[in-house]
């Protein structure tokens, strides 16, 4: 089982960006982290992060036939993004919106996801955790695809 893990704008500035909303952990000890635990569940990660919508849409385009799922953390192109929405769409993968802080207890134009109505499931609001919840619900998703 192989997964594709995309980190969308300013992720990369994990850490230091805004740390009393963000947490203090970079983008590389998340991943490290979720590689771990993706090893525990017997699955195998990719992981990407671009500040750029289109190379995040080249990279869900060839993620068709390498991945079984995708998990998500779009930033804030999950609100402005029909791009990457269509393009998840297209590759027809299970994928998992996350985000590290609550969507919903921010500014108004962030409870507008473009992503979650053909999302398998939506984490938000618990850190670097809402990482780790996510690839545990998409493996399970997957698992019980398999039956």
């Amino acid at each position: 089982m192989r997964i594709l893990v995309l980190h969308g704008p300013n992720l990369n500035l994990l850490g230091s960006r805004e740390p009393g909303l963000y947490g203090r952990d970079t983008l590389t000890e998340i991943d490290a982290e979720l590689q771990q635990q993706a090893e525990r569940l017997g699955a195998e990660l990719v992981c990407f992060q671009s500040n750029h919508e289109g190379a995040l849409v080249d990279r869900i385009q060839q993620a068709a036939g390498e991945v079984d799922g995708v998990l998500i953390n779009a930033g804030a192109l999950t609100h402005t993004s029909i791009a990457i929405r269509d393009a998840l769409l297209g590759v027809k993968l299970p994928f998992v919106e996350l985000h590290l802080s609550n969507v919903h207890a921010r500014e108004e134009f962030r409870h507008r996801s473009y992503l979650a109505d053909k999302a398998v499931g939506v984490i938000c609001g618990f850190g670097p955790i809402s990482y780790y919840l996510a690839l545990e619900g998409m493996v399970a998703h997957l698992r019980s695809s398999e039956l």
